[in-house]
């Protein structure tokens, strides 16, 4: 029986599965002087959303705890290599969501072509925009996804449906897996956003990807597929900061990008008039990729089988600081 706090929520089927493995859960916030003051001393496990920040130094000051779980894929918020340092597993749930943000990033794809966001906007404010809105298809446009994971090869099979042609750049990608998907692979950045009008992220957050979607790549892409001028697009639903905001609001203005739409970003919430999404041709949702009630039960319950088996002494496949761990 281990003492665990879920600090950001989690669906109550979730909970229900660690209380009937013979665990005590606590649903509770804690503030941030008291995770610096320790307060997860009082916890064997401590299982987190987005909202609760794991800092070195945090993580230090909680004698005890013996496993950290992120009730979902990113954990940008949690100093891995401190807690890895600590001997303590950083596990998550990377599979819960797949399909929920590959819907997602599709959305925003048809959105932005079709002008769904103008449209409606024009029509709450008494404007019938028909001559003005003329949008292009999808079909035999080149789609080039930075980071070929399970998200941006779900979103492949989509586009491929829709008659796309893929493109990808991610240097960790086996040639084989990138053949199962007839897309064409990329040897560097620059180079996919030559070829492409339409550019969806689907990376993690490091220093390298920091603002890897800017002003100079954006002006590299074509804005043309043969004789039709469809514009260029880029879609954002992994992390914020990887697109440089002022970059994509600059290239929206000066015409290099037709249409922009993240689903995240660099700060969160957003300011109040915000001039990027108050841009026309702007629209987002507030990291909302993973909130559909299939992934949001089935990250939880990914979660709580994760912990039972941690303390189980079973073997675990989703440690995201294994290496620390081991060294």
């Amino acid at each position: 029986m281990a003492e665990i706090v879920v600090t950001d929520g989690m669906a109550p089927e979730a909970i229900e599965l660690l209380q009937k493995a013979g665990h005590v859960v606590t649903l509770k916030h804690i503030s941030e002087a008291d995770l610096l003051g320790g307060k997860l001393s009082n916890y064997e496990g401590i299982i987190v959303r987005s909202a609760t920040k794991l800092t070195g130094e945090i993580i230090e000051a909680s004698e005890g705890l013996k496993v950290i779980a992120r009730a979902g894929v990113g954990v940008d918020n949690i100093d891995i290599e401190v807690a890895g340092r600590r001997g303590i597993p950083v596990i998550n749930a990377p599979n819960s969501s797949t399909q929920s943000v590959v819907e997602l990033t599709i959305g925003h794809l048809l959105s932005s072509v079709r002008y769904l966001p103008r449209s409606d906007r024009g029509l709450r404010n008494g404007r019938w925009m028909k001559k003005e809105l003329k949008g292009t298809e999808l079909r035999g446009k080149r789609l080039g996804l930075i980071g070929f994971g399970r998200i941006a090869q779900g979103v492949a099979n989509v586009a491929k449906a829709l008659g796309m042609e893929i493109h990808t750049y991610d240097p960790y990608l086996p040639n084989k897996v990138a053949k199962m998907f007839d897309a064409y692979v990329h040897k560097s950045v620059d180079s996919l956003f030559k070829t492409c009008t339409h550019v969806s992220i689907h990376c993690n957050l490091t220093p390298e990807t920091y603002h890897l979607v800017n002003e100079k790549r954006i002006s590299l892409m074509p804005g043309k597929v043969g004789n039709i001028v469809c514009g260029n697009h880029i879609v954002n639903c992994a992390r914020g900061g990887i697109v440089d905001e002022s970059a994509v609001l600059q290239s929206l203005e000066n015409g290099n990008l037709a249409s922009a739409a993240l689903d995240v970003f660099e700060i969160e919430p957003v300011p109040e008039n915000y001039d990027l999404v108050n841009h026309e041709n702007f629209h987002g949702t507030p990291h909302i990729g993973a909130a559909t009630l299939e992934a949001q039960s089935r990250v939880g319950l990914d979660t709580a089988n994760n912990v039972i088996k941690f303390f189980k002494n079973k073997k675990l496949e989703s440690i995201v600081n294994q290496k620390f761990l081991n060294s």
